[in-house]
């Protein structure tokens, strides 16, 4: 995240946001926050409490020391101090490149609140922003990944089955493999990859194709096909007994998609009517 064009790291640690403090506390400039605020009761019964409800192995006895002493003028703990002794997992100390004192976003928020209403306002939103990318990146990547199911075992049926069966010397194996996935193409998108690329040449940037636009319900029906056409290549079925095969298909799995949506539909449609 940028915050005051000041840099704060996030980590992942066991599935859950970590926000780096001690980035937060430079980017609010005051360095020396992180200190100050562990020193406060308000903070220690706030990590205390959430260690209760997310740390099983928190060490409550240790924690009453802290709790005791918190706001005391010779109270002076440590982040590591804080973790070692209570065995607290909501905020982690590391060393390196990207080291620092990390903490839970729960947490993080909490000190942003303690730095500035304001400044915790920012990271909110800053935070977000970074949660929508990162969904972004996600969709993006189980789109490529959806569009490569079963995709080596389709061209491994097109190369070690297809080929040998087809008297096509005079011709380049890429030809045959170009019009096999042509016709997984034209059935799913309704238009070869060649066909595609003439009509959006504003989409090819960056090495894309019609697969990186395609919805979800595609990339499943697409995955389908090429498991189908590899299997029924394994059959001996004729080019055109496999368009035949492989157009009914498409046809039951839009069909399912279709009813699908319109049940979901109808279902939205009736929440709404009952309120």
């Amino acid at each position: 995240m940028i915050i005051n064009e000041s840099p704060i790291n996030v980590t992942k640690i066991d599935g859950e946001d970590y926000i780096c403090l001690t980035d937060m506390a430079k980017s609010a400039g005051s360095d020396r926050a992180l200190h100050s605020w562990l020193r406060t009761k308000n903070t220690i019964d706030f990590l205390g409490f959430w260690e209760q409800i997310h740390n099983s192995d928190f060490k409550v006895h240790e924690f009453v020391y802290f709790k005791n002493n918190a706001g005391a003028n010779n109270f002076n703990p440590s982040i590591g101090e804080w973790i070692e002794k209570t065995n607290a997992k909501g905020i982690i100390a590391r060393r390196g490149r990207y080291g620092g004192t990390y903490a839970h976003k729960d947490i993080s928020f909490e000190f942003g609140t303690w730095l500035s209403p304001e400044f915790k306002l920012l990271v909110i939103v800053e935070f977000q922003r970074l949660k929508e990318q990162e969904k972004k990146l996600v969709e993006w990547d189980s789109h490529r990944y959806l569009s490569k199911v079963n995709y080596k075992l389709h061209t491994d049926s097109i190369k070690n089955i297809l080929l040998p069966a087809l008297n096509l010397i005079k011709l380049k194996q890429t030809s045959v493999y170009t019009d096999e996935v042509d016709i997984l193409n034209v059935l799913v998108f309704g238009q070869t990859a060649i066909e595609w690329r003439k009509e959006n040449p504003n989409l090819i940037a960056g090495n894309k194709n019609q697969r990186d636009y395609a919805t979800i319900e595609q990339l499943v029906i697409m995955a389908n096909l090429e498991s189908l056409n590899a299997h029924l290549i394994s059959e001996g079925k004729t080019q055109i007994e496999r368009i035949h095969l492989l157009a009914k298909h498409v046809t039951m799995q839009y069909q399912s998609f279709t009813k699908q949506e319109e049940e979901q539909k109808r279902l939205v449609d009736i929440a709404k009517a009952d309120k």
